[in-house]
């Protein structure tokens, strides 16, 4: 029946994801971990995890070549879940009662890890670190801004609307379905070209950027910024009270002569410019 309608060309069918099963790692290749972080709240500051999933595998530069072990923990947190959270999470306090996170097991199974991959790294590395602080040392990537995918060709960097593309739904918001669909859309090649999803992802983690803070910018030109895509850091968290962007280093002299040019208006404007790579790209620390 699905066959006949795709055949139509009037229809698309969606199938369930189906998990990929787990095997033995092909000597020589290297291990990534793809982890989903649930949690009571967005402040990454003070929430607390309800659960954490992940799912390790083995890769080559270019492809995904097995998956290894799965982990997922539930814990209970310090006051009850509220509705919107069990809303968006699927999570009870029923589910969580009881439980919590093995850190020793958590750290065996991260421990060899040579990237760690999230489809929101800049949530869920600050989340994981605060709570685990073995996953400051770790190489992270995000595959929701790591592949530009508007650019090739894919209107969202939504989950649910990638796994569309490629034919495939799932049950969003649960933490290992999540990092089975981020898998899935890493594993795929992408549409239009020869190359698997984790080939571009990895090829964008290992550049280098620089983070460029507009320290002291003009009030009055703050729309100027933020149209270029400035994000405002309000100092709370120990970093600059200013406007600042992530430039990629080819880019990075021509950013800065825009400042000193538009914004600024000196050449001789001193201007702090911090390298950040993965170690570091999406962490507490930057």
């Amino acid at each position: 029946m699905a066959c006949t309608l795709e055949a139509t060309g009037n229809y698309r069918i969606l199938r369930r994801l189906v998990p990929r099963r787990a095997g033995p790692k092909s000597p020589g290749d290297r291990v990534g971990l793809i982890i989903d972080v649930e949690t009571t709240g967005l402040d990454t500051s003070r929430t607390e995890v309800l659960e954490i999933a992940a799912i390790k595998f083995g890769y080559t530069d270019d492809r995904i070549t097995s998956v290894i072990d799965t982990f997922q923990a539930f814990q209970q947190p310090s006051t009850p879940i509220e509705p919107a959270i069990t809303a968006l999470t699927g999570i009870t306090d029923a589910m969580v009662e009881g439980h919590h996170i093995d850190t020793v097991a958590l750290e065996r199974f991260v421990s060899n890890a040579n990237i760690v991959i999230a489809h929101n790294a800049a949530f869920d590395r600050k989340v994981a670190e605060r709570h685990w602080p073995l996953f400051a040392n770790c190489h992270w990537a995000c595959s929701a801004t790591g592949i530009d995918w508007k650019a090739l060709g894919l209107g969202s960097a939504r989950l649910a609307y990638l796994l569309a593309e490629f034919g495939l739904f799932h049950d969003a918001h649960r933490a290992l379905d999540d990092c089975h669909a981020v898998l899935e859309i890493l594993a795929r090649t992408i549409p239009g070209l020869e190359t698997s999803g984790l080939e571009v992802l990895l090829n964008r983690a290992r550049r280098p950027q620089h983070r460029i803070w507009a320290i002291d910018a003009p009030f009055a030109l703050k729309g100027l910024l933020k149209q270029r895509g400035y994000r405002w850091n309000d100092g709370a968290d120990g970093r600059p009270r200013s406007w600042y962007v992530d430039a990629d280093a080819e880019a990075t002299d021509a950013e800065l002569n825009y400042l000193r040019r538009e914004i600024f208006q000196r050449e001789d404007a001193d201007i702090v410019v911090r390298t950040i790579t993965s170690l570091d790209r999406f962490s507490i620390r930057t």
